[in-house]
């Protein structure tokens, strides 16, 4: 498993602008967070802004922005 995670990219490597779709949520107990926000597979994301020092970052999910810490982003990968 930690070897698809070095494969894959997630929404904490995205740049600003940048479009991706969901494929999966890595950590069970914050992907249940992440779907109740609407961080769900199938869906498309784009970021958004990052603030100065890098964390946290927003995303534009299903129309609204939603702001993430880092550690919340790094566990959203998306599909390649």
């Amino acid at each position: 498993m930690a070897e698809k995670h070095e494969e894959r990219k997630s929404v904490r490597d995205m740049k600003i602008g940048e479009r991706g779709v969901i494929c999966c949520l890595q950590d069970p107990e914050m992907g249940l967070k992440l779907l109740e926000m609407g961080c769900i597979p199938g869906t498309e994301i784009k970021m958004n802004s990052r603030a100065p020092l890098g964390d946290p970052i927003t995303i534009i999910v299903n129309n609204y922005t939603l702001s993430l810490r880092l550690d919340e982003a790094e566990t959203i990968l998306l599909k390649q």
